[in-house]
């Protein structure tokens, strides 16, 4: 059977920072047998990049407004990078 969208969601969905590079193994393996042109293998393709972010990344938080750093505490905050703005690579 041919994956799905939802399949790919499902892979994805949980993913947290810690597990990001595992589970972007398993997106690429799902999808290894489509071809290049296919909508699941580039939807799957975008959502790899996202994985990939998110391990350099200390949230999954794509959504929502980000904390502003006057925010009492911010100072004590281990790591504030998103996926959508990681941590550099080294």
């Amino acid at each position: 059977m041919e994956p799905t969208r939802e399949d790919v969601d499902a892979l994805v969905g949980p993913a947290t920072p810690h597990f990001a590079y595992q589970l972007r193994a398993r997106v690429r393996e799902l999808v290894a047998d489509l071809p290049d042109d296919n909508d699941v293998r580039r939807y799957a393709e975008s959502q790899i990049e996202r994985l990939d972010r998110l391990g350099y990344a200390s949230s999954k938080a794509d959504e929502g407004p980000r904390e502003a750093p006057t925010r009492l505490g911010w100072n004590e905050i281990p790591s504030s990078a998103r996926a959508d703005d990681p941590l550099p690579r080294a």
